[in-house]
Parts: structure tokens; C-alpha cells; sequence
């Protein structure tokens, strides 16, 4: 499968630019969602979370924002559910407090590395073995932004039939930047030795025999295998857009153009059990197949893409014939608009890079809150770590992000280095 190219920010559009466009517009109303789950089980170790309702200030329907989640789990199924029900709350607790919606889309991508790596940690201080591939996707207004660890995968529909892929796969047989992570920080790749010296499968990690290369959990594999998500942030037009979020058992089926296409023109809950369905047709039930769909449209009555032309006759028989050619007008209407701009994208597994040095926000003055668990500590507290130089004056600062000793021994572990801090030869 094709990848998309992990790069550090370029060339994009300021969020604050883009808002302000939409205030000086007077385009501020929010956008209607609409999605749409199908599944089928193989193992039953696939789980989804949709929560529509969620509120940056809670009891104000105005700061309203929806948050829609795969978990493909292995080895189990504890992972998948720990991540299901913690996760949420703690990227939300990385969030900063008492601010607008443009500083609040800003920290998002820095809250969202900072919720994978304490549900990773808090996960595995429970012992357990498992692990699950995480695609956390966070629709506010017209900004969409998507957190993505192992090989689920979320796309996006757009007008002119423009399919834009939101994640990045990590698995190692497709992915040599995560390749060359994994040995560097001390792993070895290499596929299934038969007797005889036959190598078959996948590329996989060792020890552990994992295909990919960041998920949560996973105690058993090695600590190179991270839980630091790749995070993209993007605004589209008010001409609307779908996503397809999935589990690995569509994208080792179908491509994503392909799955756009399957459903393109239906109603979210009937697009989501047709992808699965084309799916199954094309590959057959091998593994957990999961498909959530989320339409993100102007208005109740506005047909979010063109329709396929099979499709028409359908449509036509079940709506009239006037209703389908206003169906077309108003898409026609928006045709020529620019329907993606680009916020934010950031693949690294270096958690300083993710974090920043001022990372968390509203920090009580003179203590220290862990960018990680977000446990506050003293200055002369042994229990604080940095991130940042080993070694500073009373005049000179601590650079961040700050980090509890705990937090501090699992960013070192994640990038190889031993007790001393140096790297493993």
C-alpha cells in the first residue's frame, strides 16, 4: 500500500487565518454530522467509539465538538477496551482551560500526543500483554483533526471526488522511516524463519514478532514499538466532506479510492454497511472488519457528493426526479470551491518535538506538571525530570517539556537509550 509522506509543516495556512475568513464571511454556523457503523467479527477484537456530543465548555451547546474512534486490537482485547474508555478523557485532560476554539484546535495536536503515551503507560502498568492500532479522529465546526497509531486508516471524500488519506500506515513491510526507527532504537526487523532457513510473512519487530510499529500497549514486544500518534489537521471547505474510518480488515480488501467510490451519494448508515460489504465480497471475512462513516455537511437537505451513475436510477425511483435535479444543482454550486486546507501534520516519534517546551499550558507558578500524567511537582521535587539540557543555572531556566521520573524512563526507553542516556550501540 502506498504511504503518505511524514513531513514537518510547510507552506500551510495559519488556523487563525482560516477562522477569521469564516468570521469575516459570516460562515459560522456548525455543520450538520451524520455517520453510520457497520461490523463484522472474525476474533472480536475490533471496537469503536462514537461520542457526537462532546463540549469544549461543558453546558454550552455552542462549543459543541464530535470525536469518533477505531481500535483494532491483537493479542487480546484489553488494550483495545482500556483505549476505548480512557483515552478520550485523557487527551481532554491535556487540554488547556478557559481559552477560544482557535487556541483550543491548536493545542489539540500536542493533547492528543500527549493522551496516546499516558493511556500507553497507564495501560501497561496493569501488566497486560495486548495491544490495538488507535485512528481518534476530532470533528469541530469544519476542522477536522486525526491521531493514528498502526495501520487503521481514516480518509476523506470531497468534493470533485478528491480522496485525501488522514493517517499514516505503520506497518514495518511498508513504512522504512519506521523501519529505521525500530533498529535504531534497538529492535531488529526481519520476517518468519522456516526450518531450513526460509523466511516467510511480513516484516515484523524483535522480539515480539509484531508487524507494526506504534500502537498502545504491547508490554511484551519492546518499548520501540511507541504509542506517539501520527496527527493531521485539516479544514475543509463548507462545501462538506466524508470520512471513512476503518479497521485493516477493509484496507487489505479495498483501496481508498475504492471505498469512496462503493458508497459515494448514500446516507452514512447505508455507506458504512456497503464498504464492509464490498469488503467482504472482494476478500472474504480473514480478519475483524470494522467501518465508521461520518458525512459533514452544509445542510439536512444538501446530497454531500455526486452521485455514481449506477446509483442514479436508484435515487431517482426513490426521491422523484425534480428532487434529484436539485440534488445536482446544489452540488454544482460548490464544485468549484477549494475544498481542503492543510492545518497540520506531524509523523515524529520524538516526543520533545511533540510536545514542545511549553507544553502543558496553565501551569500554577512555581510547580511543574508533568506533559505526560500531568502530575504537578515542586522545583526541588526528585521526582521531576526534563526533557530538555541536563544541566542549567538559577538564571537560566529549565527548558521543557517537563516530565515525572516515571513519564522520563518511558520517553528514553521509546528512543533507545539506556540508563546513562546514551544510545545503544
Amino acid at each position: 500500500m502506498s504511504q503518505l509522506k511524514v513531513s514537518r509543516v510547510k507552506s500551510l495556512v495559519p488556523l487563525g487565518t482560516l477562522i477569521g475568513h469564516e468570521l469575516r464571511s459570516g460562515k459560522v454556523e456548525k455543520p450538520y454530522v451524520k455517520y453510520g457503523q457497520a461490523a463484522l467479527a472474525k476474533k472480536g477484537e475490533d471496537y469503536f467509539l462514537i461520542n457526537p456530543d462532546c463540549q469544549r465548555i461543558p453546558g454550552d451547546p455552542t462549543t459543541s465538538f464530535s470525536v469518533f474512534a477505531i481500535f483494532d486490537g491483537h493479542n487480546g482485547i484489553s488494550a483495545a477496551i482500556f483505549a476505548k474508555e480512557n483515552l478520550l478523557n485523557n487527551v481532554l485532560s491535556a487540554m488547556p482551560q478557559d481559552v477560544g476554539r482557535e487556541e483550543w484546535l491548536q493545542a489539540l495536536p500536542r493533547a492528543l500526543v500527549a493522551g496516546f503515551v499516558r493511556t500507553d503507560i497507564e495501560f501497561q502498568q496493569k501488566g497486560e500483554t495486548s495491544g490495538t492500532t488507535v485512528t481518534f479522529v476530532v470533528i469541530d465546526g469544519w476542522t477536522i483533526t486525526v491521531a493514528s497509531v498502526g495501520d487503521s486508516r481514516c480518509i476523506l471524500d470531497t468534493q470533485g471526488g478528491v480522496v485525501s488519506l488522514l493517517t499514516v500506515d505503520h506497518r514495518l513491510e511498508d513504512n522504512v522511516e519506521e523501519r529505521e526507527r525500530v533498529t535504531a532504537s534497538g529492535g531488529a526487523v526481519g520476517r518468519l524463519n522456516l526450518f531450513g532457513g526460509n523466511e516467510v510473512g511480513p516484516l515484523r519487530c524483535w522480539p515480539g514478532g509484531l508487524c507494526l510499529s506504534r500502537s498502545i500497549g504491547d508490554k511484551d514486544v519492546g518499548e520501540f514499538i511507541v504509542p506517539i500518534p501520527h496527527v493531521k489537521q485539516v479544514k475543509i471547505s463548507n462545501a462538506g466532506g466524508r470520512l471513512i474510518i476503518a479497521s485493516d480488515g477493509i484496507w487489505d480488501a479495498l483501496s481508498s479510492d475504492l471505498a469512496a467510490k462503493s458508497c459515494r451519494g448514500l446516507p452514512a448508515e447505508l455507506s458504512a454497511k456497503l464498504v464492509v460489504k464490498e469488503a467482504l465480497r472482494s476478500r472474504g471475512l480473514k480478519d475483524d472488519t470494522t467501518c465508521v462513516v461520518v458525512d459533514i455537511i452544509p445542510s439536512e437537505n444538501l446530497v454531500l457528493l455526486p452521485i455514481p451513475k449506477k446509483k442514479q436510477s436508484f435515487l431517482v425511483s426513490l426521491f422523484g426526479k425534480k428532487s434529484q435535479n436539485g440534488m445536482t444543482k446544489a452540488i454544482s454550486k460548490f464544485s468549484t470551491v477549494k475544498s481542503v486546507e492543510e492545518l497540520f501534520e506531524e509523523g515524529s516519534a520524538m516526543l520533545d518535538e511533540r510536545l514542545g517546551k511549553n507544553f502543558p499550558p496553565n501551569q500554577s507558578p512555581g510547580v511543574f506538571r508533568c506533559a505526560v500524567c500531568l502530575v504537578d511537582k515542586l522545583p526541588c521535587d526528585n521526582e521531576l525530570a526534563n526533557s530538555g539540557p541536563m544541566f542549567s543555572t538559577a538564571s537560566e531556566p529549565l527548558d521543557g517539556p517537563f516530565l515525572c521520573t516515571t513519564c522520563q524512563k518511558k520517553k528514553d526507553a521509546m528512543e533507545g537509550k539506556k540508563a546513562t542516556g546514551t544510545a545503544p550501540a
